[in-house]
């Protein structure tokens, strides 16, 4: 099948005529019919009959559709790459954040950012790690914020802040007494805690963090961000083990954090492509993120 073919048979099996491919293709409904008539006589075999006014999928071009579907998120990627080239540069920044710093760092770092750079346009969007590699690698955006190291060959990572995960927990689950000090390990032992979805990459370090743990923590519910993971804690569901940007985003009035110990070390990395140096803006940005980080995680201090 030629990739015209694939457009034609897409668009039939969406709309389910042939006129209405033809509309929503821009093209004669003719044109429509002269190409798909082409793709049978090509492959064999028919794509569709015509069932009380509708054209239907054959077994045969069902069998096709997974493959086709293949083809088409591939031209679909080839189409927003293309896109991405035409960009001007220096006239707009994209950049994606794990929901855990599009929260809480992005906004206040990107406010202080866009005073110094007002001509600037930005554009902010928010995914997990696996996906702000992959929309780096098709120009999509311009840096991403994670706290995960990709290790990408494509890919440039920069340390921009190193902290600890911490504990959250409601008010008064922890005595007063004990607020000032590290949570000890051992005191996870049974607690209701809310888990980490396996996609999450730190999932992994945790799991073995908490393997020294007898009996286990109560997992019952897990969560894909830290931030549902917050939500859970002030809904009293239990306590979580999550990052620090997430958990000061809590009510002081009613959560509390504490460090662990030993410390779970996190590392904040901004990360940008290898084969374009990022203009001299990007690094003022850098810097902003930077300092706000570090004056975020200074803050655990306070607790």
């Amino acid at each position: 099948m030629r990739l015209r073919h694939i457009e034609i048979f897409q668009a039939i099996r969406q709309t389910g005529s042939v006129s209405a491919a033809a509309q929503l293709l821009h093209v004669s409904q003719p044109a429509v019919t002269k190409v798909l008539q082409h793709a049978e006589l090509q492959l064999g075999f028919p794509l569709f009959l015509r069932v009380r006014g509708k054209l239907l999928p054959t077994p045969e071009a069902l069998a096709l559709e997974s493959e086709v579907e293949k083809v088409t998120e591939s031209l679909q990627g080839v189409r927003r790459l293309a896109k991405s080239l035409r960009r001007e540069p220096g006239q707009s920044v994209r950049i994606g954040a794990i929901p855990a710093l599009a929260l809480s760092l992005l906004p206040p770092a990107i406010l202080e950012w866009t005073r110094d750079y007002p001509t600037i346009a930005c554009e902010l969007s928010s995914d997990h790690s696996r996906e702000l590699v992959q929309k780096l690698l098709m120009r999509e955006i311009d840096l991403a914020l994670t706290l995960n190291f990709s290790g990408h060959p494509g890919l440039t990572t920069q340390v921009l802040a190193n902290g600890v995960l911490v504990a959250l927990a409601s008010k008064g689950y922890w005595p007063d007494a004990e607020m000032s000090k590290p949570l000890p390990l051992i005191e996870l032992a049974d607690a209701p805690l809310i888990g980490l979805s396996s996609a999450d990459p730190l999932a992994a370090r945790l799991d073995s963090y908490l393997e020294a743990v007898e009996p286990p923590p109560r997992v019952r519910i897990a969560v894909q961000t830290y931030s549902l993971a917050r939500a859970m804690v002030e809904s009293g569901a239990g306590l979580a083990v999550i990052d620090p940007f997430t958990a000061l985003g809590a009510s002081p009035a009613t959560t509390a954090i504490r460090p662990l110990a030993p410390a779970l070390p996190i590392t904040l990395y901004a990360v940008t492509r290898a084969d374009e140096p990022p203009p001299h803006t990007l690094s003022d940005l850098l810097q902003v993120f930077s300092r706000r980080a570090q004056a975020q995680l200074d803050r655990l201090c306070d607790f």
